[in-house]
């Protein structure tokens, strides 16, 4: 096996819970290899630090996917790793619906799989994982097949625009037997619509499923606004319980899905619309509308650590007119779901939105992505998800 020496003082992160190593922390390496191929990574003293895959396509030069030496990386390592993520989600999570694999977190970088009912959605974003996807699919039938557990077909949805960093190309299709790709699937007591073909990501944001039970009791019989609802995740729980629900999306795409889950589920008390979420929270501002709750969840303003500034300013502005839309003692639920966006700086910004407001803020509560998709202490890009609630009252 090849192996990867890193330089005088590099490999500290990797030895603080870190698992990947970028090309300028190498030193030299021994031997030849193949993009993709399992390496042996050591420190500069020669101290062995772990296993994992490589590619000179990526700045991320190389995913350690096992730190212990005498592990073998074959088809039964693969089936154990997806075996320990599905009884880790067993034990914390309803499994109906949830993330089986989420890539570092679960020790498989690279890999993610989403379950559906009885469909499995496969997103394989590294050449690593990618030159092994037979492979990994095999194993995660099996592990299921063992468990019990029916699985009536598995799409991939490797299309995301990171896999252009890793040298390949973005694909999705079949890696079953074909099947309607439109899913009926339950979140919490609310009928959605999911298609794993053409939704976002691997169908739809599985990340946010316990956030959305957990503001339910915030919107009982409250005027409730919904920005960036993309297919009604926030708007549609909270219509369980509100008086009014309005949801707001960029994209038509979007809110004609969550139309049809609003009317899935019979709601009347939901009302979706396009529109720009800066446009139409200052127009509401100009009619002098008034909410009891008010949800942010908009795209990732920030995909890498140069626009975090700009970003910054974005999520300011935004928390900024929510607040003065909301009537004293109302709640804003605002969410950030990039990596590159610190909790501490987010809650920063929303401070300082609440000052510009002139508003006083009470916390209710920190949350982050459910427990399906784990955060690996030491390894800060897994903790991507913020939401934070807070009552927002007059000075």
């Amino acid at each position: 096996m090849n192996r990867i020496t890193l330089k005088r003082n590099e490999g500290r992160t990797v030895s603080s819970g870190g698992l990947w190593i970028f090309d300028n922390e190498i030193d030299h390496v021994d031997g030849q290899y193949e993009n993709g191929q399992i390496v042996e990574v050591v420190s500069f003293k020669n101290d062995f630090l772990g296993y994992g895959y490589i590619n000179d396509n990526s700045k991320i030069r190389i995913r350690l996917l096992s730190r212990d030496k005498n592990e073998i990386i074959d088809k039964q390592f693969f089936k154990k790793r997806i075996l320990d993520a599905w009884n880790y989600r067993k034990s914390v999570v309803e499994t109906n619906c949830c993330r089986v694999v989420f890539s570092d977190s679960d020790r498989l970088p690279g890999l993610i799989i989403d379950k559906f009912n009885d469909i499995l959605v496969f997103e394989i974003d590294t050449l690593g994982m990618d030159v092994r996807k037979d492979v990994l699919v095999e194993a995660a039938r099996e592990v299921f097949e063992e468990d019990g557990v029916s699985i009536r077909g598995i799409y991939e949805r490797s299309d995301a625009r990171v896999r252009t960093l890793e040298g390949l190309e973005r694909v999705k299709g079949f890696l079953s037997e074909p099947f309607d790709t439109s899913i009926e699937v339950d979140e919490n007591g609310v009928r959605l619509k999911v298609n794993v073909a053409e939704g976002q990501k691997t169908g739809y944001f599985l990340d946010q499923k316990y956030n959305h039970l957990y503001i339910r009791n915030l919107c009982r019989d409250k005027r409730v606004l919904d920005c960036c609802t993309h297919t009604g995740g926030f708007a549609l729980s909270a219509a369980k319980v509100a008086r009014e629900v309005i949801g707001i999306d960029a994209s038509d795409l979007a809110i004609a899905q969550a139309k049809e889950n609003s009317e899935l589920n019979g709601f009347t008390n939901t009302e979706f619309i396009v529109a720009d979420v800066f446009d139409y929270l200052a127009e509401a501002q100009d009619k002098k509308e008034i909410f009891d709750v008010i949800i942010l969840d908009p795209p990732a303003f920030t995909k890498s650590k140069n626009s975090v500034k700009n970003a910054s300013k974005g999520y300011r502005e935004i928390n900024y007119w929510a607040m003065k839309l909301l009537k004293p003692g109302g709640f804003l639920v605002t969410c950030s779901c990039s990596e590159y966006m610190p909790r501490d700086l987010f809650m920063k910004i929303i401070l300082a939105s609440g000052n510009d407001a002139h508003k006083r803020l009470r916390l209710v509560e920190s949350r982050a992505q459910g427990p399906d998709h784990p955060v690996i202490l030491g390894h800060n890009v897994s903790d991507y998800l913020k939401c934070i609630i807070v009552q927002v009252n007059e000075r």
